[in-house]
């Protein structure tokens, strides 16, 4: 995994779960690490973790403006922008179709679809120029697959799977590689969410039946490296033995 050292990696939604584990995981590899979320206070503890390989940007990435001002602010601290981990996503309000509130139904399109792109529009010309990058976006099961009461999620899903076939197939010529990861169920905040839900198969699985954070994030340092070039402008899927064996995840 030494192909991130001295490289500078931007997470969304870095305050918890998979994007937290993740910069600590990139960090310890020797990459710069810039923490956007819209928990100020999080990530600032968390950039004081990390130190001086670290920064915290406040961003709310439904907004922008805000994500470009926060890729203008990674490339003043650190020289420039490498890789950009899409990470932040959004489950609640889950609740059924024909009871479901349109704002709050939008508010996760928000996030979970236009911050995806937002990300990338933001930070494509900046790799653009400098030759390169790689841009990694958390799938999920729900992007194929229809689930009780998670129109809002399993719709976003889709449309960021193929917003990164859409950037592998524009841009991999200029340097860029679009990939996506499908972590299964991983041990978050948000699979507390959907436990409280009781609602659909997903809520009642056991907690040992989630993945620990810490798998996502090594899967996406070795995304970012050649190693996983066999992948660009495809998803790979942690439940694949193979995969999770290529990465040197246990069984």
């Amino acid at each position: 995994m030494n192909d991130v050292s001295g490289k500078t990696v931007m997470i969304t939604g870095a305050s918890r779960g998979i994007g937290a584990s993740a910069a600590r995981a990139f960090a310890q590899q020797g990459a710069n690490v810039a923490l956007l979320a819209r928990s100020e206070d999080a990530i600032a503890e968390l950039a004081g973790e990390l130190g001086a390989r670290a920064l915290a940007i406040p961003c709310d990435i439904t907004r922008y403006w805000e994500v470009e001002a926060a890729v203008t602010a990674c490339v003043d601290a650190f020289g420039g922008l490498d890789v950009l981990v899409n990470n932040a996503g959004q489950i609640e309000p889950i609740a059924h179709l024909a009871a479901s509130e349109p704002e709050a139904w939008g508010q996760v399109i928000d996030v979970n679809l236009k911050g995806v792109y937002h990300g990338m529009r933001a930070a494509l010309p900046v790799m653009i120029a400098a030759g390169g990058g790689s841009i990694l976006t958390i799938s999920s099961g729900a992007a194929h697959h229809p689930v009780e009461a998670w129109s809002h999620y399993c719709a976003s899903k889709a449309a960021v799977a193929m917003l990164t076939r859409c950037v592998h197939d524009e841009n991999a010529a200029q340097g860029i590689r679009a990939i996506g990861l499908s972590p299964g169920t991983v041990a978050t905040q948000m699979q507390k969410e959907i436990r409280a839900s009781g609602v659909n198969p997903v809520s009642r699985l056991d907690w040992s039946d989630h993945i620990p954070p810490e798998w996502p994030a090594r899967a996406l340092v070795w995304m970012a490296g050649s190693d996983a070039d066999a992948f660009l402008g495809q998803e790979i899927s942690l439940r694949d033995a193979g995969v999770r064996a290529r990465i040197g995840l246990e069984a």
